[in-house]
């Protein structure tokens, strides 16, 4: 469960087979399991980490990242799409992933390195530096989404709902969803004008009407995003 930086030589950029390479329709609802994942093992590919981010929409608060690799023989019971989950089940589960993944990274980047490059930019870089961070260098990376980060140090790839097909995809999604969501009640206390503990940063009515009638918080609040950007101004 370490978070130390890994010192790990780059693995072959050598491409496997994509066996789960498949565009996946938008309506269509999945349920994860561990194919995807044991389709690589079976060649060759020993350790599996999966890498989900939360958090690109909200007006404020964080992008944070999450890498898992699971334990192929202690799967967790119950993995699913973090927002599929209930609050109550999705912290349960958090605990299981921590106690049984063989490894587990997260990084989160703040309103102000959004601000600076984009939102899309800082996914990615939260992304790329949870695979760095592992102590255990996966063999193969699974990614939600269509976007792969540059410069990871092992073979990748996406998954469009990945965190509706893949267990270690799923976990991952816990994982990053359950630490921003602790991060903005804690930020909510701090700030208690605005309701983070309630909507996490979202752009909800209320958050909102709360911005117009206080302004929005420098290094909380992303200036670069709309219905904030062009009307204030961060402090330096």
């Amino acid at each position: 469960m370490s978070k130390a930086p890994s010192d790990s030589p780059l693995f072959s950029e050598k491409r496997p087979k994509s066996p789960a390479k498949i565009k996946a329709d938008k309506s269509e609802i999945f349920t994860p399991d561990y194919s995807h994942e044991q389709q690589l093992q079976a060649q060759g590919y020993k350790l599996i980490a999966g890498l989900d981010e939360v958090g690109r929409g909200p007006l404020a608060g964080p992008v944070v990242a999450a890498c898992v690799i699971l334990d192929p023989d202690n799967l967790p019971e119950g993995l699913d799409d973090s927002k599929r989950l209930t609050a109550a089940k999705r912290n349960r589960l958090f605990e299981t992933i921590m106690e049984k993944a063989v490894a587990v990274t997260l990084c989160s980047l703040s309103a102000r390195a959004i601000d600076e490059s984009n939102i899309l930019a800082a996914s990615l870089l939260a992304m790329k530096r949870c695979v760095d961070s592992l102590t255990i260098s996966p063999d193969y990376t699974l990614i939600d989404g269509n976007k792969t980060p540059g410069g990871l140090p092992c073979p990748a790839m996406t998954l469009v709902k990945g965190d509706q097909r893949s267990l270690t995809i799923a976990a991952a999604s816990i994982i990053a969803k359950v630490t921003r969501d602790r991060m903005m009640e804690r930020a909510g206390l701090i700030h208690p004008a605005y309701g983070l503990e309630k909507h996490a940063g979202y752009g909800t009515a209320a958050h909102r009407q709360a911005i117009e009638e206080q302004g929005p918080v420098a290094g909380m609040h992303r200036y670069s995003f709309a219905p904030i950007k062009g009307r204030w101004t961060a402090d330096k």
